[in-house]
């Protein structure tokens, strides 16, 4: 069986998005759900930047795996096409993306907007993190992933 992908979105993808990234592979190891991909880009990502300081740091605090090699990338047409699914953090960037029926947002699913912490503390990236996680159980049950 082909993998259904999962690609979540945010602007630079430096913060939430890979944060979104690693909290659903979590859960879904955590679930024992297989046969799907989770992967995130950004809308205006410079390819190839490493995740954010604090990200790391929220994310290692929490317990989460984080891999060393993660690198930034722009969210591309054919990343759209082949994903199952294409999660923004805001309704603004779902917006953006109007059109292609596999776009959607954490609003959408989980009724909560992700707001940007570029340039926050490490507070704000906790409490991020926290926010994303929370959304999760409603991504995977919306998403009909289980």
């Amino acid at each position: 069986m082909k993998h259904k992908k999962i690609v979540f979105v945010c602007t630079g993808n430096t913060c939430r998005s890979p944060m979104a990234e690693a909290v659903l592979k979590e859960e879904l190891k955590k679930r024992k759900i297989r046969w799907y991909s989770v992967s995130s880009a950004g809308l205006r990502a410079e390819d190839g930047a490493p995740m954010s300081t604090n990200s790391r740091l929220a994310l290692r605090e929490a317990g989460i795996c984080v891999p060393d090699a993660f690198r930034a990338r722009r969210l591309t047409p054919k990343m759209i096409s082949e994903a199952y699914a294409v999660v923004c953090m805001t309704e603004e960037q779902a917006k953006r993306l109007q059109g292609a029926p596999n776009v959607t947002s954490l609003y959408a699913l989980a009724g909560r907007e992700i707001p940007d912490p570029y340039g926050q503390s490490a507070e704000v990236y906790r409490a991020t993190l926290r926010a994303i996680t929370e959304c999760m159980p409603s991504v995977i049950r919306r998403l009909c992933m289980e």
